[in-house]
This record gives C-alpha cells, sequence and structure tokens, in this order.
C-alpha cells in the first residue's frame, strides 16, 4: 500500500506562483509514475504532468512553460511548480502514484487563482 499526500495549495493573484508538493509513503516500489492532475466542479480530472523515477518529465501542450514537476528521490516527494498563474488555473490538484498493477490518489489540494 502507498500512502499519497499533497500540500501546497492555496490562494494566489493572477501571475503570482505556488509550488505543490505530492509525498508518497508506504510500500513503494522502485519503479512508479507520479502524475500531477486538476479538476474543477462539473469538469473531468485532467492530466497536467507526469514524472517518472528516472526524472522524465512530460507536460500537457497548453501548460509547458508555466509549470514544472521537479522529484526529490531523496524523500519520495514530487514538486509542482506553478509560474504565471492564470484564474483558469484555479481547481483541485491531485497527486497519483501509479505502479505496475496499482493506482494510488491524494486526498487534493485546492488552488484558488482569483485578485
Amino acid at each position: 500500500q502507498v500512502q499519497v499526500v499533497e500540500s501546497g495549495g492555496g490562494l494566489a493573484q493572477p501571475g503570482g506562483s505556488l509550488r505543490l508538493s505530492c509525498a508518497a509513503s508506504g510500500n513503494i516500489p522502485r519503479d512508479f509514475l507520479t502524475g500531477w492532475y486538476r479538476q474543477v466542479p462539473g469538469k473531468d480530472r485532467e492530466l497536467v504532468t507526469t514524472i517518472t523515477t528516472k526524472h522524465q518529465a512530460s507536460y500537457t501542450d497548453t501548460l509547458t512553460g508555466r509549470f514544472t514537476i521537479a522529484r526529490d528521490s531523496t524523500n519520495n516527494t514530487v514538486y509542482l511548480f506553478m509560474n504565471n498563474l492564470k484564474p483558469e488555473d484555479t481547481a483541485v490538484y491531485y497527486c497519483n502514484v501509479r505502479t505496475e498493477t496499482q493506482s494510488y490518489w491524494g486526498p487534493g489540494t485546492q488552488v484558488t487563482v482569483s485578485s
């Protein structure tokens, strides 16, 4: 079993920045994929970015350049650096850890971008 917890959400002004953290603990395998997703009420959860244990990252085309994902392998934490935030980035952000056989979700963290 793997536990996933997000942190770092909150209120930011348009053009501002936030850093989200995703901490994984428990029976963590050697290789797994970590992804950030986001969801607004009434819409499907959408993929933001992913990173492998080998630090290979991929991004949704529309977010490339504003969002950056990074992994700290020493403590199984993945960060999402969000810059130049826009009101449309407002959502609950979820972290997902995917192994060969299982998928684990955190409870989510709210990000609100508003002046």
